[in-house]
């Protein structure tokens, strides 16, 4: 497919990501056996649908066996203000930035179906027939290590995919396809000797470089993690209400992030929510207030509960009210959430008294 891939490329930026490299489907021999070992050590947590499908997800040249190229993109969405500082204002609730604005997923694919579009028109005007595939983040598709053996960038120690001209906040998107495209050189970690976002992490959920135990990770427990979170954990998670941006938010190479160009990204609130106003909601004010956000798949239980956390790490009396008005939820992961909440607020309450 001689100049066909840069033509690809050119496209690709003219769509709006900010890069595109290619490779194999079966780039990454080693997939599946790292999967099972992550899986057998119990690390996935809840997320049963790694374990289902791992047959497809430690091989991408399983899932869609026609498949001769793997086209990975990435789509930035760096934010323009320091994630970091709502962490200092415990009334508000803090929400990682990539669901701040519209969700990605409808974004990204979007974006993707017009370059495969694009790519069957293009290679049939050359006579060759294409067929092709996108996936973004909702398939049995491992998407970093796909990246970083394409050349986009490297999983850092903290497994999250970054790259010296991007910096750590983009998404990415794949496009599995029948024709056989040159391949990049796949990418080499340059994370040397750092460890910053390593030691950041709030609860270690990192056992050593390069592997992360999901079951302490603060974006699984506030997205994925169904029922009470382990006491040990609560008081960890501080304000973050659904997931948690320290570890990308710590690493020295957003020193060269590019800017976000997708105006979807940009928060849909000019303040962090204040814990105190979504404590109130119900189904219908949940489903209203996150409407076309990625927050909406957790449900409003999910997201309560995770604000009663957030209430009971806060310090701040003033939020007892709120907590007392939920000790009877319908829900009993919220109610018990807000009894742990009360008790945690009064026992501050005491200490500052001695």
């Amino acid at each position: 497919m001689e100049g066909l891939k840069d033509l690809l490329i050119a496209r690709a930026l003219e769509e709006g990501f900010s890069k595109a490299r290619v490779c194999r489907p079966d780039a990454v021999p080693e997939l599946a056996a790292r999967l099972a070992e992550f899986v057998a050590a119990g690390r996935h947590g809840q997320m049963g649908w790694m374990a289902e499908r791992m047959h497809w997800r430690g091989a991408p040249d399983a899932l869609w066996p026609e498949a001769r190229s793997v086209i990975m993109l990435a789509e930035v969405y760096t934010p323009e203000s320091d994630p970091m500082a709502v962490l200092g204002m415990p009334e508000h609730g803090a929400i990682s930035v990539y669901a701040q604005g519209k969700d990605y997923h409808d974004l990204v694919k979007r974006r993707l179906k017009r370059l495969g579009i694009w790519l069957i028109e293009a290679a049939k005007k050359r006579g060759d027939a294409a067929e092709i595939k996108v996936f973004v983040d909702t398939a049995p598709v491992m998407e970093k290590p796909l990246a970083q053996a394409a050349g986009l960038g490297w999983q850092g120690k903290h497994t999250n995919l970054l790259a010296r001209d991007l910096g750590s906040w983009f998404f990415l998107g794949a496009i599995f396809t029948t024709l056989e495209l040159e391949p990049d050189l796949a990418e080499v970690s340059h994370c040397g000797s750092c460890t910053a976002c390593l030691d950041v992490c709030p609860t270690a959920a990192f056992p050593a470089p390069y592997q992360l135990d999901a079951r302490r990770c603060i974006s699984y427990l506030t997205i994925e993690h169904r029922g009470p979170v382990d006491p040990e954990l609560r008081g960890l998670m501080g304000n973050r209400i659904y997931g948690c941006d320290d570890c990308l938010a710590a690493c020295p190479w957003n020193k060269f992030a590019a800017e976000a160009r997708e105006i979807g990204y940009a928060a849909r609130e000019a303040d962090p929510p204040l814990l105190a106003e979504l404590s109130q909601l119900d189904d219908a004010g949940f489903r209203a207030r996150f409407a076309g956000s990625p927050i909406k798949r957790i449900g409003r239980d999910r997201m309560v509960r995770n604000v009663l956390y957030a209430i009971g790490n806060s310090g701040q009396a003033a939020l007892a009210p709120a907590a007392t008005a939920l000790t009877s939820d319908a829900d009993p992961t919220v109610a018990e959430a807000a009894r742990w909440a009360l008790a945690r607020l009064t026992s501050a309450a005491l200490s500052d008294e001695d």
